[in-house]
């Protein structure tokens, strides 16, 4: 495969993700983080890898476009560390939750390509965080990709990005989470803020 082709057949799976993607869980995450905002609960940005560098844009988006108050244990580079350190990897994501106090009018963002897998000991951080705050009553919201894993099984609203082949699940799972984030927090219903370009004269 040259150059062109593999561009040609990236970009056409890309418009195929988009024709196939399910609307009805992208309308479902709006509605509950219109309920989480309205009732002034937090929203807490999980993810690991890509997951996380997304998480951290989506917790300026979310707070600047559409007030909703946002964090991600990963932008706290000491505090993660130190709970690897001394708790390990697999509880550092529900342990950062019991500090911030997690509870029942908050939500969970996952932005995972896999959805974590216990049986696998694959983002045992994901799940474990998820058990966490199932047990608070949190909300739980997911973007993920193949079929969501653990993410998929409890939340409320999951995105699954379509897998249209498997040598690009990661790279379009990971992209598509941004295009999702950016839909929901430019949706009437949530958008408090103007952004800067659709402002501008």
């Amino acid at each position: 495969m040259d150059n062109m082709e593999y561009i040609d057949k990236y970009l056409s799976e890309a418009a195929e993700i988009i024709t196939e993607m399910d609307r009805k869980p992208i309308e479902k995450s709006v509605r509950i983080l219109l309920d989480t905002r309205e009732n002034g609960g937090r929203l807490f940005i999980l993810g690991v890898g890509g997951g996380a560098a997304n998480a951290s844009h989506a917790v300026n988006d979310f707070r600047k476009i559409a007030g909703i108050e946002a964090y991600a244990p990963t932008d706290n580079v000491s505090e993660l560390t130190a709970r690897v350190n001394d708790d390990g990897w697999s509880t550092v994501f529900a342990n950062w939750l019991k500090g911030s106090r997690l509870n029942a009018g908050d939500c969970i963002l996952v932005f995972s390509v896999g959805g974590g897998n216990a049986e696998k000991n694959i983002s045992a951080n994901l799940v474990e965080a998820l058990k966490y705050a199932k047990q608070k009553g949190s909300k739980i919201i997911g973007i993920v990709g193949r079929d969501g894993g653990y993410t998929a099984k409890t939340a409320d609203a999951c995105v699954i990005v379509p897998t249209i082949s498997g040598d690009t699940v990661t790279p379009h799972t990971e992209a598509f989470q941004a295009v999702v984030w950016h839909l929901i927090v430019s949706h009437p219903a949530l958008k408090t803020f103007e952004m800067k370009w659709e402002s501008v004269k």
